[in-house]
C-alpha cells in the first residue's frame, strides 16, 4: 500500500532552533510506518519541494494536460496514495497555513474514501493540539476522514533527531509504542476502504462535485 507524509510546514529559518521541527517529525512517522510494516510504500511531501507559483491557481483549474508538471505529479500521487498522514504546527490555534495552501490546491475527489492520520507538534508543551482540533473537520471535508487517535509532540526538535530516530536520552520504547496505536489505526482503515474501493467503486456510484460549488446545495424551492 502507498502512504504520504504531507509535511506542513515551509519555514527554513532560525529561530527556532533547529529551523525544520517538522522534517525530523515526518521522518519519525515514516520511520515507525516502516518499521510496522516494511511492505508499504510511505513518501514524505515536502512542500519546499513543489512550486505553487506566486498566484494560487488549483491543480482542477487548469485545463486538461494544461496543469504544471510538479501538480500533475503530485495529483497522481495522491489519487494512487492508500492513505494520508498530516503533519503540522500549530499558528494562532489553527492549522498550518502552509498545509491549507498546499491541500488547498487538489480537489476532494484525489482523496476521498481513504483515511487520515493527524500528527501535530511544537517547540512548547502542548504539542500543537489545537491545530489538531482544526484539522478534523477540514480533513473530513477534503473526504480522507481522520482515524480516531491522533500523535502530538511537545518540544519535537529535542524529541527526534534530524533522521527520525529519537534522542538519546528519549525512552524509545514508548515512543514506538505512542506512534503504533495510530498508524495502526491508519493502516487498518486504509486496508479496509481499499478492499472495498476493489469491491464497490465509489465515483461511479457518488458523484464527484466537478463544475460548481452549487453542486452542493440543496434544492431551491420550486425547482
Amino acid at each position: 500500500m502507498k502512504f504520504l507524509i504531507f509535511l506542513g510546514s515551509t519555514r527554513d529559518s532560525q529561530p527556532p532552533k533547529p529551523p525544520r521541527v517538522g522534517e525530523r517529525v515526518a521522518q519519525a512517522c515514516r520511520r515507525y510506518v516502516e518499521l510496522a510494516h516494511a511492505d508499504h510504500q510511505v513518501e514524505i511531501i515536502d512542500p519546499l519541494d513543489i512550486d505553487l507559483g506566486t498566484v494560487f491557481k488549483p491543480h482542477f483549474a487548469y485545463a486538461q494536460h494544461q496543469a504544471p508538471e510538479s501538480l500533475d505529479q503530485l495529483a497522481d500521487k495522491i489519487r494512487q496514495a492508500d492513505g494520508y498522514i498530516m503533519v503540522s504546527p500549530e499558528y494562532n490555534h489553527s492549522m498550518s497555513p502552509a498545509l491549507a495552501h498546499l491541500l488547498n490546491h487538489f480537489g476532494s475527489s484525489l482523496f476521498a474514501y481513504k483515511p487520515s492520520l493527524i500528527v501535530t507538534y511544537s517547540g512548547g508543551q502542548w504539542g500543537g493540539v489545537r491545530a489538531a482540533v482544526a484539522m478534523r473537520s477540514f480533513l473530513s471535508e477534503l473526504g480522507c476522514l481522520p482515524v480516531s487517535a491522533m500523535l502530538h509532540i511537545p518540544k519535537a526538535g529535542e524529541v527526534f533527531q534530524a533522521d527520525g530516530t529519537p534522542a538519546l536520552e528519549q525512552d524509545t520504547e514508548r515512543w514506538k509504542g505512542y506512534f503504533g496505536r495510530a498508524t495502526t489505526q491508519l493502516l487498518w482503515w486504509a486496508e479496509a476502504a481499499n478492499a472495498q474501493r476493489e469491491a464497490v467503486d465509489p465515483h461511479a456510484i457518488i458523484e464527484n462535485f466537478t463544475r460548481t460549488p452549487a453542486q452542493r446545495n440543496a434544492p431551491d424551492e420550486g425547482s
